[in-house]
């Protein structure tokens, strides 16, 4: 699984990084889990609030930060 965490580095973005990586562990997935900060390459995914999570290449969060369970249901389906 390919997720990435979209955000220039806010504290926003930062707590999405470590809740996603945290519900990771939690859920023993093995995922590639990265962080994108060019402003480019973010836009490339059409997302123009951040931070934003992208799963499989796919945008299913952005503008915000969700709790811990949607992750976790976002990872699980």
């Amino acid at each position: 699984m390919e997720i990435k965490i979209l955000g220039t580095g806010c504290p926003k973005c930062k707590t999405l990084e470590k809740l996603t990586r945290k519900v990771v562990a939690e859920l023993d997935i093995n995922a590639n889990i990265t962080k994108v900060e060019d402003i480019m390459q973010i836009m490339n995914y059409g997302v123009v609030s951040t931070p934003a999570l992208v799963i499989d290449e796919k945008v299913v969060i952005k503008g915000r930060v969700p709790s811990a369970n949607e992750i976790k249901k976002l990872l699980i389906n």
